[in-house]
C-alpha cells in the first residue's frame, strides 16, 4: 500500500502557494545538500506518490529546484538540481548520464588504462541514489532510492548504446528496499554471475554473486598503480586483501621479491587465488585469517618485518555513534599494530573508507597510532579514488576514500 506524503499538522502552505505546480516540497532552511533530512522540510503538498519528481521551494516561497521525493525514506527529498528554470524531465536525466560517461571516455579516456571503472558515482554526478560501476561488457546498478529505481529500465539502454557494453545487473541492498518500498524483481535485476576484465594489464574475474558492494574496489584502481611503482625487490604485506588487487599489482606490475595477502573472508581468498591463477602468477603466500590475530601472532612471535605494508579494511565506522563508541579506536589499535612490522625506513600504505571519518581526523588518528608504536611517520602523499569518482562540491562527505603513504622510523 502507498504512503502518502502528508503536510506536517503545524505546516500552514504560505499564501501564493496554490499556484505552486504540484507536487511540492518546501525547505525549512537554505541548503545545497542532495540528500535533504525530514528535519530540514517545512511541508508538502498532499497525496505525492512515492518517488515522484517534486518541485522544491524554498524558506521563503521562491522556487529552488526539483528533487525525487519518498516520505518513507530516511532520505524523504534527493534533489536533482537546484535551479529555478531547468525541468527534471527525460532530457535532463539524458543529459546527466553522457556527462557522466563522456568525464570518463573522453576526458579521462580510462578506456585505455582499466575494464573496469565506475560510470555514475551518486552525488558526485549529480544523480543522488545511484552508482554504477564498469565491469568489460557488464555494467552493475547499485540503488539507494526508490525515484531513481522506478526510471533506471529506461536508462539502462541510453548507457550501454554510449558504453558500448550488453549486459546488466541491478542491486538493492535489503535494508534500503525495505526502507524505501523497493520490490526487486529478480529477472530485472540480471543473472550475470561473473565477469573478466582487466586493469593496468592485470586480469580480474569480478563475482557478482559473493562479492562485496559492486564486486570489486574500482575506487583503489590508481593506488594500486601508484604502489606498483615503490615494491620492486621487496617484501610486501597486503592487510586485508580482499581479492588481491594491491598484492597482484605488487607482485606482477611491481616486481615485489614476495607477498603476504591476509583476509578474513574465506571467499575472498578464494578468488584472489583465482585471481592469481589468471596471471600465472607465483610467489603470493595467502593466509585466511583476521588481520588484528595475524598481526598480533606476528608481533609475539618476532616475526621479521616487512619491507611495505598495505593496511585496507573495510568500513569500520557506519554511523556517527559508532565513531564516538569505538570507531577511532579500531582505526588506531589496527594502525598500530601494523606499524610494528614494518621496517625502519619502509613504506606503509593505509586507507579508510569510512565516509564519516574526515582525512584530517584519520590522519591523526595514524599519527597517533605510530606514536604508541613508538614509530615516526614521514607522510609522502595522501591520494584517495580516482577520478571517476568525483566529489561535488555541495557533498563533500561524498570524499570517503582516504589514502595515506608514509616511510616508517
Amino acid at each position: 500500500m502507498r504512503r502518502a506524503a502528508p503536510a506536517p499538522p503545524s505546516y500552514t502552505p504560505p499564501v501564493g502557494s496554490e499556484l505552486w505546480p504540484t507536487p511540492w516540497v518546501q525547505l525549512k532552511y537554505f541548503t545545497y545538500q542532495p540528500a535533504v533530512y525530514p528535519r530540514m522540510l517545512a511541508g508538502t503538498s498532499p497525496k505525492i506518490d512515492p518517488g515522484a519528481i517534486v518541485a522544491v521551494y524554498d524558506k521563503n516561497g521562491d522556487r529552488f529546484g526539483a528533487g525525487f521525493y519518498n516520505a518513507r525514506a530516511r532520505v524523504p527529498l534527493r534533489m536533482i538540481h537546484h535551479s529555478s528554470q531547468e525541468a527534471a524531465d527525460d532530457s535532463f536525466f539524458h543529459r546527466a548520464l553522457t556527462r557522466a560517461v563522456e568525464l570518463r571516455r573522453d576526458l579521462l579516456k580510462l578506456d585505455a588504462k582499466a575494464e573496469a571503472y565506475r560510470v555514475v558515482n551518486s552525488d558526485g554526478d549529480g544523480l543522488s541514489g545511484l552508482i554504477i560501476d564498469r565491469y568489460g561488457d557488464v555494467l552493475l546498478a547499485e540503488v539507494h532510492s526508490l525515484g531513481i529505481w522506478q526510471r533506471l529500465p529506461q536508462w539502462m539502454p541510453l548507457l550501454h548504446e554510449l558504453l558500448g557494453t550488453s549486459r546488466h545487473l541491478i542491486r538493492v541492498d535489503d535494508d534500503i528496499a525495505r526502507i524505501e518500498g523497493i520490490r526487486p524483481d529478480p529477472v530485472a535485476q540480471g543473472a550475470v554471475r561473473s565477469v573478466k576484465c582487466r586493469e593496468h594489464g592485470v586480469r580480474y574475474e569480478v563475482n557478482f554473486e559473493e562479492g562485496h558492494k559492486t564486486g570489486f574496489f574500482c575506487d583503489q584502481r590508481e593506488n594500486r598503480l601508484k604502489l606498483s611503482t615503490l615494491v620492486e625487490g621487496k617484501r610486501v604485506l597486503d592487510l586485508c586483501c580482499y581479492t588481491g588487487g594491491f598484492a597482484l599489482a605488487a607482485k606482477l606490475l611491481g616486481g615485489a621479491a614476495a607477498v603476504t595477502a591476509v583476509d578474513l573472508d574465506e571467499k575472498a581468498i578464494a578468488q584472489a587465488q583465482r585471481n592469481a591463477n589468471l596471471n600465472q602468477v607465483r610467489g603470493i603466500d595467502w593466509v585466511h585469517t583476521d588481520a588484528f590475530s595475524y598481526l598480533r601472532t606476528m608481533i609475539r612471535t618476532e616475526a621479521p618485518r616487512w619491507e611495505v605494508v598495505v593496511l585496507d579494511p573495510p568500513k569500520l565506522v557506519h554511523s556517527r555513534d559508532e565513531i564516538e563508541e569505538n570507531g577511532r579506536q579500531k582505526y588506531e589499535d589496527l594502525n598500530r599494530l601494523a606499524l610494528e612490522l614494518v621496517e625502519p625506513g619502509g613504506i606503509f600504505l593505509t586507507c579508510s573508507c569510512s565516509g564519516l571519518v574526515s582525512p584530517m581526523e584519520f590522519e591523526q588518528i595514524v599519527t597517533k597510532a605510530a606514536h604508541r608504536a613508538k614509530r615516526r611517520l614521514q607522510f609522502l602523499d595522501a591520494t584517495g579514488p580516482g577520478a571517476d569518482h568525483p566529489v561535488m562540491s555541495n557533498c563533500p562527505e561524498g570524499r570517503y576514500l582516504k589514502a595515506l603513504w608514509a616511510r616508517v622510523w
